[in-house]
């Protein structure tokens, strides 16, 4: 089963997708309230309450299952894009449920239960594991990223801006650099193993934006020289 993401496009009031279906297509959408056009049949769409799980994860009630033939067009707020995952088979990658804009018929979903400490820091408990044949998509903020794993040798990625990476990789959230490097940074992700790991490469848009307006050269030293003073200083 294939679906067709066509006129995809993007401005200042964000990006806009268009879906189209064929028959006996089903895709499930898990934000409903971004459709904004549809053609086809009326019982084309069929919108329904989500599992427990689901509603915990997305923190959303409905979901919406679309089948085909039908087409449909679905509007992402500005800084946001979606990326198309074909997924054959047994997959060994680790994603966040919260990322997942929409999976097909035939993809199937494991949770997998994060490390008591690691749930503190990322306030995440579960990444899903998807597995079948079909395709999922991916919302991100910023384009997306692959670099590949080394076995010895670690990659280090902002813990807020890593997507998905393979289930037997190993992790450790760490700062990195000297005193100075380690107190003004996020916490990332330690990682080794086989495989490769997808990041957005946007999330910290917001702050190069405020950098580079003039708060004046005693504000701005004041940000980076005093611990947290990010957080603090605004």
């Amino acid at each position: 089963m294939i679906i067709r993401l066509e006129n995809t496009f993007t401005n200042g009031s964000g990006q806009a997708v268009t879906f189209s279906l064929q028959e006996g297509d089903l895709a499930h959408i898990l934000h409903p309230d971004q459709i904004v056009a549809f053609r086809g049949r009326s019982h084309n769409r069929s919108d329904r309450l989500m599992e427990v799980k689901g509603i915990l994860r997305k923190n959303k009630l409905i979901r919406a299952d679309i089948s085909g033939p039908s087409q449909f067009t679905a509007a992402l707020p500005p800084g946001f894009s979606m990326r198309e995952i074909q997924l054959k088979g047994q997959e060994d990658m680790l994603y966040d449920f919260k990322n997942v804009f929409f999976y097909t018929n035939g993809v199937n979903m494991q949770t997998r239960i994060l490390k008591i400490r690691n749930m503190f820091i990322t306030r995440d408990a579960v990444k899903m594991k998807f597995s079948g044949s079909g395709s999922i998509g991916i919302l991100t903020q910023g384009p997306v990223c692959e670099a590949k794993l080394h076995p010895t040798e670690p990659l280090y990625v902002d813990a807020s801006s890593i997507i998905a990476y393979p289930e037997n990789a190993n992790l450790e959230l760490t700062v990195y650099g000297n005193n100075l490097a380690s107190q003004h940074m996020n916490y990332h992700w330690k990682l080794t193993g086989e495989g490769f790991v997808l990041f957005q490469a946007g999330r910290q848009n917001q702050r190069l934006e405020r950098d580079m307006n003039d708060d004046g050269i005693i504000k701005r030293f004041l940000r980076e020289v005093i611990p947290f003073g990010g957080v603090f200083i605004k």
